[in-house]
Parts: C-alpha cells; structure tokens; sequence
C-alpha cells in the first residue's frame, strides 16, 4: 500500500467510525481543538496527520488509537 492509498483508507475509517458514533465533523474538530476544514482534509485523505492529531482524533471518537488502523 503507498502512502497516498494509506491517507485515503485511514480517512475513510475517521469517517466511518465518526458517522456511527453520530458525530458530525464540527463535533469532531471542536473536541480536539481544530477546525472543522482540518478534519475534512483527513476523512478525504488529502493530509498526512501527525500522531498527535491522530491520538485526538480516537479520543473525541472513543475509541483507541489502535482502531483508526483496522481497515
């Protein structure tokens, strides 16, 4: 798998679990203190987070770290 598959998997997944825990994008991007256009850019796969983003991300979801990866 290349980097840019990687990116758009794993932003796939974000929305995913985001969408089955009712949760819109604003609600996301306000529990980890970013803008709404960041989290946008992830679920598209059209950026590459740092860890850290990625570790918020599973905490405002719920879920650990671990299971953004499970695709």
């Amino acid at each position: 798998m290349n980097e840019e598959k990687l990116k758009i998997r794993l932003g796939k997944r974000i929305k995913e679990l985001r969408e089955k825990n009712e949760l819109t994008q604003l609600d996301i991007a306000s529990s980890c203190d970013f803008e709404k256009t960041s989290i946008s850019r992830i679920e598209a796969g059209r950026t590459n987070p740092t860890i850290t983003t990625l570790y918020k991300i599973s905490i405002a979801l719920g879920v650990e770290l671990k299971e953004l990866f499970e695709f």
